[in-house]
């Protein structure tokens, strides 16, 4: 966990830049010894809302499964997926 000072933002906002970048991870800025932030690099930041949004996919995908959603075995998939493209 990378925590860094509003000060350190305002004073040095290029190093913090970098640190964003190069660790790639959100940094929590502080106000007064207290989280008021945080900051990240927006490469850092799409990744992790592409990851999120995969997750809440296989949350959907596990729920549906659990509720009694057919299921497919890999044979089964990879048959369908070439009965469709061959046949589509």
């Amino acid at each position: 966990m990378i925590i860094k000072s509003s000060t350190a933002l305002r004073n040095d906002y290029g190093t913090i830049s970098e640190l964003a970048h190069t660790e790639a991870e959100p940094i929590y800025i502080t106000k007064n010894g207290e989280g008021d932030l945080v900051v990240m690099s927006i490469e850092a930041f799409e990744q992790r809302e592409e990851a999120l949004k995969l997750r809440a996919k296989l949350d959907a995908a596990d729920d549906a499964r659990r509720a009694g959603a057919k299921t497919y075995t890999l044979n089964e998939s990879r048959k369908r997926l070439e009965e469709l493209y061959t046949n589509g």
